[in-house]
């Protein structure tokens, strides 16, 4: 093979690769629109013009690569960011994390999604099983819902009492305050999305096999109490704005718009640098003339359907 040819060959290679990078992307962007043929005779108001794809992945790309700077930077000066994604069901934050996390190294950067607490967790000190998820120096931890629970889904489904609610809302800014003080970023977002957008969204939900897991009794039950989830929502967002880790609401209803949106806000929290980099050098591999690779049974290999 000539070299011309062979250059060629890993041109062709590495176009593959990135197309299979960023294809896990559009994976997700189809996934999105597999069920849209279901709705076509649903009456839907008037929205914002979607935003050019185009434009969405370029963007989303340049703040992906902007979030692997802020990765580096966080382990090497051992900095502790914790944010906090709490809203409406079908609100868009899962769909907001997966774009964090989608090119983030798990071991630094995680998703927290606890549970109901069982019966031994809800004689405990409220804050205390969310704790031991906080991070170390040079961790990023994303709260997928938090000890906002509390002053949201228990209080409107009367899980807990009036009185745990108010001992929540006295306690939160100061233990809130107490994270901060001890050196953790602390950034809150409320995902907010209208009622019709809500209800599409959880009937495309109802009618994919694919999601039915994402809709629970709770979350069906939440749709008969929107308005009393509303007023307790402004209470909670009203009680709990501090100046040392205020609110910030995320516009959820156009979701591409919702994802950039909240990412570049969130890069703009945290005053980070590049990090500078010793330059990799890929080293030779040692041949041994006397080693054969083994030849394996077949019955090992996962069969080739495709």
């Amino acid at each position: 093979m000539n070299e011309k040819s062979s250059d060629s060959d890993q041109r062709e290679w590495v176009r593959q690769e990135l197309e299979d990078s960023f294809d896990e992307e559009l994976e997700m962007e189809l996934d999105d629109k597999r069920l849209y043929g279901e709705f076509r005779d649903v009456e839907v108001k008037e929205k914002e013009a979607p935003l050019d794809r185009q434009v969405y992945f370029h963007e989303l790309l340049r703040l992906q690569a902007e979030l692997v700077k802020l990765q580096d930077w966080v382990i090497h000066s051992k900095y502790k960011l914790v944010v906090i994604f709490e809203g409406r069901d079908a609100a868009g934050k899962g769909g907001v994390i997966k774009r964090i996390m989608q090119r983030l190294n798990p071991r630094v950067c995680r998703t927290v999604a606890l549970p109901a607490p069982n019966e031994r967790e809800k004689t405990q000190w409220y804050f205390q099983r969310y704790v031991p998820h906080l991070p170390a120096g040079g961790e990023i931890v994303l709260f997928d819902r938090s000890w906002y629970n509390r002053a949201g889904v228990e209080r409107v489904m009367e899980f807990a009492s009036t009185d745990e609610v108010e001992r929540f809302f006295n306690d939160v800014p100061e233990f809130e305050r107490m994270l901060v003080r001890s050196g953790i970023k602390l950034v809150k977002y409320w995902f907010s999305i209208t009622d019709e957008e809500q209800q599409l969204r959880f009937m495309m939900r109802i009618h994919d096999p694919i999601k039915q897991w994402k809709l629970s009794p709770m979350d069906l039950e939440s749709r008969v109490r929107w308005e009393k989830y509303t007023r307790m929502k402004e209470e909670m967002l009203d009680r709990t704005n501090i100046s040392e880790a205020p609110w910030w609401i995320v516009e959820g209803n156009e979701k591409k718009r919702a994802r950039l949106n909240c990412i570049s806000h969130l890069l703009s929290q945290v005053d980070y640098t590049d990090v500078p980099h010793e330059d990799i050098t890929l080293p030779e591999r040692v041949f041994n003339p006397d080693y054969e690779r083994r030849v394996l049974p077949n019955k090992l290999y996962v069969p080739e359907i495709f």
